[in-house]
């Protein structure tokens, strides 16, 4: 029982957090791109403040601020428009292969700004992932997709600098603890976004404002909960495996939710896009993936 329930978060946590996908694609309706940005962040906030105390969050030191600012602006304030913007025109699990390419640019800021050698691999890694995200991109056959697909890849890029700046932090506090922090401040950050959130609240149908409230507490609060509670009590290799399953569950739950069937060639690319993601993370087992919902 004891090795049951780790297994058993993190095989929740990867259900929840490829459920956002389709998810967003509900919340759409009402609420746009940038309303359901900042009600989803404000409902997961809320959450996690109230869940804080309880599960031992303590608070940051002063000279982390500005770390924590930028992992709040990347991950989660600019992640969530760009995502949502994407899925105006892209279906929900082939948003989920894209974003799946989050590590490359991790890896990438890595090896320019900390100087970590990406190595052959990582470079192949790289052109691959990337290819087969351009793949994607190229194969709906109208602008309004691939501009689309494209602000998804971004989307893919901040979750990346995000990756990339939580780094040092998850050296001093848990990660639980390093995605609390980033969620209150890309909330504040998001706040500018005001008026678009409350004409959602005001117009939205019922199924949207079910869409933010199941967005905010569980891929956003209890996924974070669930993924910290798992990574603490299994090896950090058998926690980062599972989140390539995020893709793959997020096209069925897409399917069985919205009834979406991706093209044969968007399910080439994005099976191309993580086969290079594979190829660069397989080389740095010992490190834990952030999440990608």
């Amino acid at each position: 029982m004891s090795t049951s329930k780790p297994a058993l978060a993190i095989g929740g946590t990867v259900v929840l957090w490829a459920s956002a996908f389709p998810a967003i694609r509900v919340g759409l309706d009402g609420y746009g791109p940038l309303g359901l940005s900042l009600a989803r962040l404000v409902v997961a906030s809320v959450a996690l403040a109230v869940a804080a105390p309880f599960l031992g969050v303590r608070r940051p030191r002063r000279k982390d601020l500005p770390l924590i600012a930028a992992c709040g602006f990347t991950g989660m304030a600019a992640y969530q428009v760009l995502l949502n913007w994407g899925e105006v025109h892209v279906p929900a699990g082939t948003a989920s292969l894209l974003v799946a390419t989050a590590p490359v640019f991790s890896a990438v800021l890595a090896a320019a700004f900390l100087g970590e050698r990406l190595g052959a691999r990582g470079l192949l890694g790289s052109a691959v992932a990337l290819g087969g995200s351009a793949l994607i991109a190229l194969s709906g056959g109208d602008v309004q997709y691939s501009t689309a697909a494209w602000v998804v890849l971004a989307a893919a890029l901040v979750q990346g600098a995000y990756h990339f700046c939580s780094k040092p932090l998850l050296r001093r506090y848990s990660g639980l603890e390093v995605a609390c922090y980033a969620m209150w401040t890309g909330t504040l950050f998001s706040l500018p976004l005001a008026p678009a959130a409350w004409h959602g609240l005001e117009t939205a149908p019922a199924s949207a404002h079910a869409a933010v409230l199941y967005l905010g507490l569980l891929p956003s609060a209890l996924g974070f909960v669930l993924w910290g509670y798992g990574v603490a009590r299994n090896t950090v290799t058998t926690a980062t495996s599972a989140l390539y399953l995020v893709p793959v569950v997020a096209l069925a739950v897409a399917y069985l939710w919205l009834r979406e069937i991706p093209t044969a060639t968007e399910l080439a690319g994005g099976a191309i896009a993580v086969g290079g993601v594979v190829l660069i993370t397989a080389r740095r087992k010992a490190r834990v993936r952030e999440p990608i919902g």
